[in-house]
């Protein structure tokens, strides 16, 4: 578990289940995500996120806004396999949160904290993010957390057809 000063990243409970589904129904949500996800695609995500923070002792962790214990959404560290991306092997820092905590620094304030203790107390060595080229406020997330562009390993997403506009994605890189 990790505290902020407004977030309590956490592993997940049965009771977010419905907060996270109506994360992940939203549009607004996955502009830059391909498209909604559905209860059914939320619950199996929760299952595999459970299953990563057990065994590898961080994950996507449950981002509980501290004020009011609301589900703002989720924010953690998880592993990429070797050919699952381009950019695999590798752990990846993400976060995805609810529209009614945009533009509060929510997401870099988490962000900052799963970094550091990705780099110091889990000992990586480094963590990677990326996201279309063309989501310019994920990129200054990554940048407010002193996160540096990596052109080196930029890629066009496998899963994505070659002329959807989300396919190529920038890389973004931390070290210890």
């Amino acid at each position: 578990m990790i505290e902020t000063g407004r977030l309590l990243l956490r592993p997940w409970r049965d009771d977010d289940r419905a907060a996270f589904a109506g994360i992940n129904a939203d549009p607004r949500v996955h502009d830059w995500l391909g498209g909604p996800i559905s209860p059914a695609a939320t619950f199996a995500m929760m299952e595999r996120i459970g299953a990563a923070i057990a065994r590898e002792g961080f994950g996507f962790w449950a981002a509980e806004h501290r004020a009011d214990g609301r589900l703002a959404g989720m924010i953690g560290l998880s592993r990429v396999a070797a050919g699952d991306l381009p950019v695999g092997p590798c752990v990846e820092i993400g976060w995805r949160l609810h529209p009614d905590f945009w533009g509060q620094g929510l997401a870099s304030e988490g962000a900052r904290a799963a970094l550091d203790w990705g780099l110091g107390s889990a000992g990586l060595g480094e963590i990677l993010a990326f996201t279309a080229e063309t989501n310019l406020a994920s990129q200054a997330v990554m940048r407010r957390i002193g996160m540096t562009p990596d052109p080196a390993r930029d890629f066009d997403h496998p899963r994505l057809a070659q002329d959807h506009p989300l396919r190529r994605h920038v890389v973004w890189l931390a070290r210890s």
